[in-house]
């Protein structure tokens, strides 16, 4: 018979029992002769920190603002913050009295709050006064805390702002500095207007007076408050301005009219302003309103009206022009020349003589009809030029601007064209108020080494290509003593050309400096 389940439980309870009973070390692994050792795996290491940002340290603010000449002082204004950092707010007074510098400093951006005048205006003739210098240090920022807000150089006074190539002064706006401003923006506060003692024409302070004479003044377009120019001194001095930017300027001051990136009134040739770029003017990137001064290398970007506006009796000289219009806006002319109007026999005449100029328009939305517009009796010369344009090339307006030497006052005779090559859209030559599109043809292809039917190579937008190299140029000493010689068209020879890198700043119209800083920011300071 079968034992039943209890029996046969009954030793292996007993057996479970005596093991309980000893202990642990008691118990021998098969073949370790001792004791048993357990090694846990090591913890898997913690992961490493992200690393930390590479790009530059945001700005912070000064403790407070430095102390000037002028014993009005600046104003601390507090603080501003964009995506740059935080800057100490000095504001500069109303009106400079002593000469005084702004010095670059950590932290600190100078501010306009309206209508800054560096001294009182002296007057059409000279005076024994030593003149007001207001000096700005290479790296300065300045901007505008309102819209109004403007520099007026009065005459006999002066400005000294000079940059260097790494360290250019900015004037700009208050959206620019909060990060507002985009490559559409412009209008944002007024400009710096230069206002000096050489000759011009169409007085209006007393429209009777003799052109060219200490009798004859203008006022400053736009200005509600007296802003003269003009007198008989040719070798007036304004100053000098040097790799400088200009940016998002052109309110409008009073009724329709606006200041320029750059207004320069009368201003003579003792003044020297050279590596000036205008970004995104509402108006014209310059104007000269008569005057003598001497211009180079020049960078003009994202104009809404003109690029180059001279009138009023202006001669002189400008070498070395990049001008480039936005795609977006109501862009106008690359050059407006002179004025239509009553006044055209006026002396001095208006004489521009521009050399080495690339003029890249990319918007056809132009009221001049055309990329460059010249009338007013006005004499011109253009040499050594590229001209790429998506409607006509030249406009001519006006029997007087195709008269012959003499033919009134001070005419040196009908525009010269030599070594211009132009690549347009639509019908290339435009005449209008007397003179015909064959006229304008006849003149442009009659000078030497010109085309009017250009295939444009230009490399990063500006620069010549193998087509502009192939061009022949002229000497421009041959117009005037006063340029350089150059052997080549256009406003840059090649890529080994970088005249204008490192003092400019970059946007969707035009890329100057590799790795620069965009004209939407700012850089460090």
């Amino acid at each position: 018979m079968a034992r039943s389940n209890v029996e046969r439980l009954i030793p292996l309870l007993s057996a479970c029992a005596a093991l309980a009973a000893c202990g642990a070390e008691s118990i021998d692994s098969p073949g370790t002769g001792g004791n048993v050792t357990i090694n846990n795996p090591a913890p898997a290491p913690a992961p490493a920190p992200a690393p930390a940002p590479t790009g530059p340290a945001l700005v912070t603010p000064a403790n407070g603002c430095p102390t000037i000449d002028d014993p009005a002082g600046l104003a601390d204004r507090g603080t501003i913050t964009g995506p740059t950092g935080t800057y100490r707010v000095c504001e500069l007074p109303a009106r400079i009295t002593r000469s005084t510098t702004l010095a670059r400093l950590p932290g600190v951006l100078y501010s306009l709050n309206g209508r800054v005048d560096v001294g009182t205006d002296l007057g059409a003739a000279p005076t024994a006064a030593a003149p007001i210098v207001l000096t700005i240090q290479p790296g300065v920022i300045v901007f505008a805390s309102s819209g109004a807000s403007w520099i007026a150089v009065n005459r006999g006074q002066r400005i000294n702002a000079v940059g260097t190539a790494t360290q250019p002064i900015i004037f700009t706006s208050r959206d620019n500095v909060l990060g507002l401003a985009n490559n559409d923006s412009q209008g944002q506060w007024g400009g710096i207007v230069l206002l000096g003692r050489a000759p011009i024409t169409d007085c209006t302070v007393a429209p009777a007076a003799t052109p060219g004479t200490v009798a004859c003044e203008r006022q400053t377009e736009g200005a509600v408050d007296p802003a003269f120019f003009g007198g008989a001194t040719p070798a007036d001095n304004s100053g000098t301005m040097r790799f400088v930017q200009i940016r998002y300027s052109g309110f409008v001051l009073s009724g329709d009219s606006e200041l320029q990136s750059l207004t320069l009134g009368g201003v003579g040739s003792g003044t020297t302003i050279s590596h000036i770029q205008s970004h995104n003017s509402s108006d014209d990137a310059f104007e000269n309103f008569g005057g003598r001064v001497n211009l180079r290398n020049f960078v003009l970007t994202g104009a809404d009206d003109d690029n180059i506006d001279v009138d009023t009796g202006w001669q002189g000289t400008l070498q070395y022009v990049i001008a480039v219009q936005k795609t977006s806006g109501n862009p106008d002319s690359m050059i407006e020349l002179d004025s239509a109007n009553p006044l055209e026999a006026q002396e001095p005449r208006t004489n521009l003589q521009l050399a080495n100029f690339t003029f890249v328009h990319r918007n056809s939305a132009s009221g001049n009809q055309a990329a460059m517009l010249l009338r007013g009796g006005a004499d011109a010369s253009l040499v050594n030029g590229v001209v790429v344009s998506p409607m006509p090339c030249l406009r001519l307006n006006g029997a007087n601007i195709l008269g012959a030497a003499g033919s009134i006052p001070g005419k040196l005779g009908p525009p010269v064209f030599r070594s211009v090559a132009m690549q347009c859209g639509g019908a290339t030559f435009v005449g209008t108020s007397g003179v015909t599109a064959q006229q304008v043809a006849d003149l442009f292809n009659g000078g030497a080494n010109n085309t009017s039917t250009f295939t444009a190579t230009l490399t990063n937008g500006f620069v010549n290509g193998a087509n502009e190299t192939a061009r022949t140029a002229i000497d421009p000493k041959t117009i005037n003593p006063a340029f350089d010689t150059t052997n080549y068209i256009g406003a840059v020879r090649d890529a080994s050309d970088t005249w204008y890198q490192g003092w400019t700043c970059n946007s969707t119209t035009a890329t100057l400096t590799p790795n620069g800083t965009a004209c939407t920011s700012l850089p460090p300071i």
